[in-house]
């Protein structure tokens, strides 16, 4: 089986706050995911929006799995993410109640898109 994915537009970061930080406001843009740990708070959005001096990831690019997810299907995410391993394309995941989202480095996006072509899904993404 496969799936389809679309990328999102722009370039987003993975920002690392302390535990206890609150969400900070400039925690936006067209994928937000707000995770907090007892040891970190850590933030997916918009890399424009993360202000000098946060520690960040920057320059990552986002491919969600369209549709609803079904729950059953457990295999979505290891099929999407084997490959990309593979390749030795790092990547970080998000997963919501209906999808999963794969961060992919925006210098290999073209490349992470051709594997995952390769293993079988379809990818939407203006390059």
């Amino acid at each position: 089986m496969s799936v389809t994915l679309r990328a999102i537009e722009g370039r987003l970061a993975v920002a690392r706050l302390d535990a206890s930080a609150p969400v900070p406001e400039w925690a936006a843009g067209p994928l937000v995911s707000v995770t907090r740990t007892p040891t970190e708070l850590s933030i997916v959005c918009a890399e424009r929006l993360v202000p000098e001096g946060v520690r960040a990831e920057v320059g990552r690019r986002a491919l969600v799995v369209e549709g609803v997810r079904d729950q059953t299907l457990t295999w979505v995410l290891a099929s999407l993410i084997v490959p990309l391993a593979e390749a030795e394309i790092d990547t970080f995941t998000v997963s919501t109640y209906d999808t999963d989202v794969v961060l992919v480095e925006d210098d290999r996006l073209a490349e992470a898109c051709a594997i995952l072509e390769e293993a079988g899904h379809r990818v939407e993404v203006q390059l």
